[in-house]
């Protein structure tokens, strides 16, 4: 979109913006209102050399531009997707939109400039600038039209997937940073190797699962999928097979952590692909390509790792395993599970687990609401084996299909993680996150939590 200068910006005055409902004009409006927030801001030290009064009108600043950019999208949020993907005709990943949106609509969204200097910084020091980010997704998302066509775009192959797929076909082997996949028969096993940190998840992770998760569907000699943890080099662990112990605590103190590329991507990305499949070039019979998947949990299933267990199609734990859900003493909003959990198990155990904490081993009656079955730990690959081909039937991919349409239907996920990207991104800069990750990486609460596990 063309537009003339904004002109220079008078002094922050604190003014709410008001919007007409035109495009254009809303447009100028908010680019504005943003760049007077943006002077303002070049003008203070960074927020963690700031004095009280320059804390508070800093704040201030950014609340009244999140209100701003929060009314132009409540107005404005179909319109701009289209224009940003050519009427729907152009499919663009979560970073790609957003800064495209930034691009374009100047001041409705942080540029890469903006969020690359903001990376510098611990998450305690950053503005939140993800919280914008958060606003954007949050409005694409609630629109029924712009949300779906997002999430269907989010189906597609990733280019580095695609640059592999010939060579992974032929070998049935690779090696892609913190994991193994490897072609065992008809299965295709996905092994985190992340060993060093009890295979807790961090932005490269989630690039690698996504593109994993795509050379299995994309693989016409894979019938199944299998998800398993590696033996780890952790001296607590040492030679132990771990699942996952969810979020890298230190690197979200750090500002490691990604909103975009692994929050959001994370639940959107490889997790939605785990359920819905992804995107195939032939649209006949039916524009996706799916397949069951296993999980083997051995020693736990912590955050994200058992977030893992409720999108796949069978579940087998070994006897000593246990899950958790930690989302209380982290803060943070447990991706779907909040969702998938309460479909699964109901309200009043997902409760339990997420709002109080509560461990779940798998020896318990009320983990047949979790896994599928429970093995001895030194039979577990016997245990995979036969659940693989027992999920090899042909019947069961189209009958998968159905039960994921029934139990999550497009539109109830595209609702809810409307809701959750705003929701998440609000967490990840309230003061008691800040705290508690603080915490965590320094050792004085948990000192195994802090390096990935619980």
């Amino acid at each position: 979109m063309r537009r003339g200068a904004a002109g220079t910006a008078d002094p922050w005055s604190g003014a709410a913006t008001v919007f007409t409902g035109a495009l254009l004009a809303d447009a100028d409006a908010l680019m504005t209102h943003a760049a007077e927030v943006d002077e303002l801001l070049a003008g203070l030290p960074p927020k963690a050399e700031r004095g009280p009064d320059q804390r508070r009108l800093a704040d201030e600043a950014l609340t009244q531009r999140r209100r701003a950019r929060h009314g132009f999208l409540r107005l404005h949020a179909e319109q701009v997707y289209e224009e940003l993907t050519g009427g729907l005709r152009e499919r663009l990943r979560l970073p790609e939109l957003v800064f495209a949106a930034a691009d374009a609509f100047p001041g409705l969204a942080p540029t890469r400039e903006q969020m690359a200097a903001e990376r510098e910084f611990a998450q305690a020091g950053k503005d939140g600038l993800e919280i914008d980010q958060g606003i954007f997704f949050h409005a694409v998302l609630g629109s029924p039209r712009a949300g779906h066509h997002l999430l269907d775009s989010m189906l597609c192959p990733t280019r580095r997937a695609r640059s592999l797929l010939a060579e992974w076909r032929r070998t049935g082997s690779a090696v892609l940073g913190t994991l193994r996949l490897e072609r065992l028969g008809q299965a295709a096993h996905i092994t985190l190797a992340n060993g060093r940190f009890l295979n807790a998840e961090d932005d490269q992770l989630i690039d690698d699962m996504e593109t994993a998760v795509d050379l299995v569907l994309l693989d016409d000699q894979v019938k199944v999928g299998v998800l398993r943890g590696g033996q780890m080099t952790h001296p607590r662990y040492q030679g132990r097979r771990v699942f996952c112990a969810g979020i890298n605590l230190v690197d979200l103190h750090q500002g490691r952590i990604s909103y975009v590329d692994f929050l959001l991507r994370r639940e959107l990305g490889y997790i939605h692909k785990l359920i819905r499949g992804v995107r195939s070039e032939d649209p006949w019979p039916r524009p996706t390509v799916d397949k069951p998947w296993v999980a083997a949990v051995e020693t736990f299933a912590i955050g994200g790792g058992m977030q893992l267990l409720f999108s796949v199609d069978h579940v087998i734990a070994a006897a000593d395993a246990y899950f958790s859900l930690p989302a209380a003493q982290e803060g943070i909003v447990p991706g779907m599970a909040n969702m998938r959990l309460t479909s699964l198990a109901g309200g009043r155990l997902s409760r339990q687990v997420i709002l109080a904490g509560r461990k779940i081993w798998a020896g318990e009656p009320d983990a047949r609401l979790i896994c599928d079955e429970v093995a001895d730990p030194n039979l577990m690959d016997a245990a995979v084996q036969a659940a693989t081909e027992r999920l090899a039937n042909p019947a069961v991919v189209a009958n998968r299909r159905m039960i994921n349409l029934a139990e999550e239907p497009v539109d109830h996920f595209r609702a809810y993680a409307a809701e959750f990207a705003l929701e998440q991104a609000l967490r990840l800069y309230s003061p008691d996150v800040i705290d508690k990750v603080h915490r965590f990486s320094t050792g004085r609460s948990s000192p195994g939590r802090a390096r990935g596990e619980s």
